[in-house]
């Protein structure tokens, strides 16, 4: 249950976080391109075409780092059970040091690293020296589908502001309703990740607005 447990922390931060990037990507997009225009047809077109590479690039990025986390722990362990095979002396004194350091005497260490060498146990004496976390790794596509998910989620609030806002106050409606949505997963992250709320939210409004500003600046200069 804790490592269930555990395993939804982390995709519920993922989430949370790949919501965020689709609320600050899309908004930046939006408030650029209505800085440098009067209409509302070209911020919509720039948000939904935003909105769709976004998602899809955070699906690429995602499957890619999790098929590589996964390729490496499978690499680790296959170099480890070849070690174990060949130069087993060497690896049973290896995992003793690794026991002692841990706080163990050093009769006891031995013999769990004898125990722990054997093939039957070959798993859990990995898990030991290597410190690959017995969490799930999740499944590359899903957590591609997931990251995908998420920031169209998130990048779904400002193209709703773009639709019903006003094309005369869009940019200062799209901030304001950015900072509104970024507190709120500012909170939820923080909560998550068990930090300082005001911190983290302040951190987050500071570097947004500075983002969108930047944003905003380019729009204007390009659009005059």
């Amino acid at each position: 249950m804790e490592k269930l447990d555990i395993n939804r922390s982390c995709w519920f931060k993922a989430a949370v976080l790949s919501a965020k990037d689709g609320i600050l990507s899309i908004t930046s997009l939006a408030i650029g391109v209505a800085a440098a225009s009067m209409t509302r047809e070209p911020v919509l077109l720039a948000s939904v075409a935003g909105l769709t590479a976004g998602a899809l690039s955070m699906a690429a990025g995602e499957y890619v780092f999790v098929s590589s986390q996964s390729d490496i722990e499978t690499e680790d362990l296959k170099k480890e059970n070849e070690a174990l095979n060949c130069m087993p002396d060497e690896k049973l004194k290896k995992l003793t040091r690794i026991f002692i350091q841990k706080g163990i005497n050093t009769e006891l260490a031995k013999q769990v690293a004898v125990e722990l060498t054997s093939h039957e146990t070959f798993d859990t004496q990995v898990t030991d020296e290597l410190e690959i976390e017995e969490i799930p790794q999740p499944n590359p596509l899903m957590a591609a589908f997931a990251a995908a998910v998420s920031f169209m989620v998130g990048g779904l609030l400002p193209l709703l502001v773009v639709i019903l806002a006003p094309i005369k106050e869009m940019v200062l409606y799209q901030y304001s309703c950015a900072i509104l949505f970024l507190i709120i997963s500012g909170v939820l992250a923080a909560k998550i990740a068990r930090s300082n709320i005001f911190k983290v939210v302040c951190r987050l409004c500071v570097w947004s607005t500075f983002v969108m500003g930047i944003s905003a600046l380019v729009g204007y200069v390009l659009g005059n």
